[in-house]
């Protein structure tokens, strides 16, 4: 009675015997593939122009000036960096096709002749065999899916990895550029400081000639001359450092840049751009390397799962078709065979202990991968915050060091004309300059500082990286045409 029950196809037979294994896969469960990290409901530190919305990606073109543009893709198409970043993604796309081909079946080709004793044929025959050999492993708990969506989920963090090293290295070239701009800012300071000392040295000296000034006030004046030039050369000295870096940054032929730079205008440049969000999650949401976190996060909670699943039996199927030759002296022909299967079973037993350490070092990963996506997200907001707070304060500073400058200057002035009356002395004039030149200086050091701090938010905001971005390969040239 119970034997007229059971299936007389052998298939259904097989299916039925697997239905326990299929109900203990579907019983592997995996850690959560995203972490939650806690982000502010809002900034603490002040919003630029209200926190509305712009597309970073445009920045830089915004900012009118062509060489700085071409500086950025000259940098980023000789980076190591950016090279590095794409051999990275190529490789996560590679190991990505080597996951996904597990879950189908694989066929060989396979040919072999041979001569020799044949017992159908009770003598010396020639045969020879081609055909296609099929496997297949079905993947009843996971095991190969979990490896191949840990590899999506690991090209996705590589790609978000190259934008974030374009972003670095297009923030590094427009730094160091703008350092630049403002170096020769403060040379022109300087240059002008050193002018009005050189005229105040020739005065003195005429006059301690016609016997009105001191010899000690014309030695004064004309140590205030020689202290200026001093200034200026180690002024310009920065500045040729800074153009170096920016050969060694993209590449450029150092002749032709300094050309370049001698053509470019001295306006100021333009920083209001771009704004943030008043949110820091949608902020964050920007950051290319806290999407290759999270994503990394998902790849942990997927090999959890594979390691799981290894613990489990594996079903394998396979197949064989070809053609036989058998060829005797006294008669030869051919013949078509095939095989179907063997469906092979295989179920972990004893492995020492080897399947348990590997679930526990996948869930210890998986830990490791949600503390460090939790760090980045901190980070992440800590370093908007950081460059906010800059603005804020450079913002604060400007007018009144604008005002400070402003009237330094009007002091000098007025202390000039005095000291060429004789109503002031030499120190009294001397004292003036120095603070009329260091408010000067500080004044750009500023506007300096406030740039940095744009490229610094620039940066902490993701640089316009969307995650729906083209590819790599698609928009750089491989590394071996480099």
């Amino acid at each position: 009675m119970t034997s007229s029950l059971m299936p007389q196809n052998p298939l259904q037979r097989l299916a039925l015997a697997l239905l326990p294994l299929t109900l203990v896969g579907c019983a592997i469960q995996r850690p959560p593939s995203q972490a939650d990290a806690a982000v502010p409901a809002q900034w603490h530190a002040p919003l630029p122009h209200g926190g509305s919305v712009a597309q970073l990606e445009r920045w830089w073109d915004a900012q009118n000036d062509p060489l700085l543009s071409t500086l950025i893709r000259e940098a980023q198409t000789a980076s190591p960096t950016i090279a590095q970043a794409q051999s990275k993604f190529e490789q996560a796309r590679a190991t990505l096709v080597s996951a996904r081909s597990a879950l189908l079946p694989s066929l060989d080709a396979q040919g072999n002749a041979s001569r020799g004793f044949n017992q159908q044929s009770a003598g010396i025959a020639n045969t020879a065999q081609l055909g296609v050999q099929a496997g297949w492993e079905v993947d009843l708990f996971g095991r190969n899916a979990g490896t191949s969506d840990a590899a999506r989920e690991r090209l996705e963090g590589a790609r978000a990895q190259w934008h974030d090293a374009r972003v670095s290295v297009a923030a590094e070239v427009a730094l160091q550029y703008t350092n630049w701009r403002y170096c020769v800012k403060q040379v022109a300071v300087l240059r002008d400081d050193v002018g009005s000392r050189e005229q105040t040295a020739r005065l003195s000296k005429e006059s301690e000639r016609a016997g009105f000034t001191a010899p000690a006030n014309a030695a004064l004046a004309a140590a205030s001359f020689s202290d200026g030039k001093v200034r200026v050369t180690q002024q310009q000295l920065q500045c040729d450092i800074g153009v170096k870096t920016l050969v060694a940054l993209t590449g450029h032929d150092e002749t032709d840049l300094r050309a370049q730079l001698a053509q470019t205008t001295a306006t100021p440049l333009p920083e209001s751009v771009f704004n943030v969000e008043a949110i820091p999650a949608q902020a964050i949401a920007q950051r290319p390397d806290v999407f290759a976190a999270e994503r990394e996060v998902a790849a942990a909670s997927a090999e959890v799962g594979s390691a799981e699943a290894d613990r489990y039996p594996r079903l394998t199927l396979g197949g064989y078709i070809g053609r036989m030759y058998l060829g005797t002296p006294a008669l030869s022909g051919s013949s078509n065979v095939w095989t179907l299967g063997p469906v092979g079973v295989s179920l972990p037993l004893f492995d020492g202990g080897r399947r348990v350490a590997q679930v526990t070092a996948a869930k210890a990963r998986y830990d490791a991968a949600a503390v460090s996506y939790r760090g980045q997200v901190r980070q992440a907001v800590s370093e908007v915050e950081q460059a906010l707070t800059r603005l804020a304060s450079t913002s604060e500073r400007s007018t009144d060091a604008q005002n400070a400058a402003a009237g330094y200057r009007r002091s000098l002035e007025a202390t000039q004309a005095l000291w060429s009356g004789g109503l002031a002395s030499q120190l009294d004039l001397e004292n003036t300059r120095r603070t009329a030149l260091a408010s000067e200086l500080a004044l750009v050091t500023l506007e300096q500082e406030r740039m940095a701090a744009w490229i610094q938010l620039y940066r902490a905001a993701g640089g316009g990286w969307d995650v729906k971005a083209a590819d790599p390969a698609s928009t750089l040239p491989s590394v071996s045409q480099r």
